[in-house]
């Protein structure tokens, strides 16, 4: 019974989020940057999916593991798990609040809690020793922290989603000497991070109004709109990944769809849709879909595939068709 509560109370806290949002989004009139297309076509053809696991519960963000398997966090059960390249899956750490976003530097996964929790504060960044289990809280009282992203030089970048008010931003850490950077960018409602290809800035977006969103390392202050994802009133765009090419995989946690964008001309079209929760007697209510993006190897191709986890519970891999690089853009 406790652990249903818990399910419907965080579904409860992240469904007022999109409503406020969606409200603000009305009122600013929010509408495209750049190159944008209204009922983009599909971009599917060619592409194989498999499912790797399922049933795990509410899934928020994935971590290769370096041997073919994945760490995921459990949002709305409170878990961290493993699925091992055979499937296998391993529960590595219970009761937490809201895990969200997961980043591996050799054997310590460090993730952050709290995410559509912590409005207030209350949110953490945290080191799980993989081989040890050890659990260290390097950074506490965060708010609404979201996604993770490790940059070359070792830092670590934290989105700090809070909706509607205050904005955050982007905080910047150092686990090299435990440095903290609050709102080391001001970006409004950044959500998933990635590297961009040059290594010069970092790609997120705003979840209200769609946008991809360029943030130069060397001047964060001065974040760029890239590109519009117009697909129905708020797609919710949710975490991403970026190819050493340049194109970006994105999540779409309310449309129910992932989506492939080019940031250099705005266009766009989805790869999948449809991937949301299963529906009972009443609809759901959002978020429903795809939470993360991952581009990793594939050990039985030799090649790179993109993983993507879900609020239905499950992760699933996409093999491109063939001559497609899924390169990632930090090995540029």
């Amino acid at each position: 019974m406790r652990g249903r509560w818990h399910e419907h109370s965080t579904r409860r806290r992240l469904t007022r989020c999109l409503a406020t949002a969606v409200t603000v989004a009305a009122a600013l009139g929010a509408g495209p940057v750049g190159t944008a297309q209204a009922g983009a076509p599909s971009c599917a053809d060619g592409w194989h999916v498999d499912v790797l696991a399922a049933d795990l519960g509410g899934l928020e963000n994935l971590e290769y593991d370096g041997r073919g398997g994945s760490y995921v966090s459990g949002i709305v059960r409170g878990e961290i798990l493993h699925v091992a390249a055979d499937g296998l899956v391993t529960t590595i750490r219970t009761g937490l609040d809201n895990p969200a976003g997961l980043r591996l530097i050799g054997d310590d996964l460090y993730f952050v809690t709290g995410d559509g929790t912590t409005p207030n504060g209350g949110g953490t960044l945290s080191r799980l020793d993989t081989a040890t289990g050890e659990v260290t809280v390097l950074l506490p009282n965060l708010v609404q922290p979201n996604g993770l992203l490790l940059l070359p030089d070792g830092d670590l970048l934290i989105s700090q989603l809070s909706v509607p008010w205050p904005p955050v931003g982007i905080s910047r850490y150092r686990p090299a000497t435990g440095e903290f950077t609050l709102a080391w960018s001001p970006v409004p409602r950044p959500n998933g991070l990635a590297l961009a290809p040059d290594h010069r800035a970092v790609i997120t977006e705003d979840v209200l109004t769609s946008q991809l969103v360029r943030v130069p390392l060397d001047a964060p202050d001065r974040p760029t709109p890239l590109a519009t994802v117009n697909d129905g009133l708020l797609p919710g765009l949710d975490d991403l990944d970026v190819t050493a090419a340049g194109l970006a995989f994105v999540t779409g946690d309310y449309s129910g769809s992932l989506y492939r964008v080019d940031p250099v001309t705005g266009a766009w079209c989805t790869l999948a849709t449809g991937w949301t929760t299963p529906r009972g007697p009443l609809p759901d209510p959002p978020p429903i879909g795809p939470t993360s993006a991952r581009l990793a190897p594939d050990l039985a191709t030799g090649a790179w595939s993109l993983y993507v986890t879900s609020i239905d519970g499950t992760l699933r891999r996409l093999r491109p068709p063939p001559g497609t690089d899924l390169t990632p853009s930090y090995l540029r």
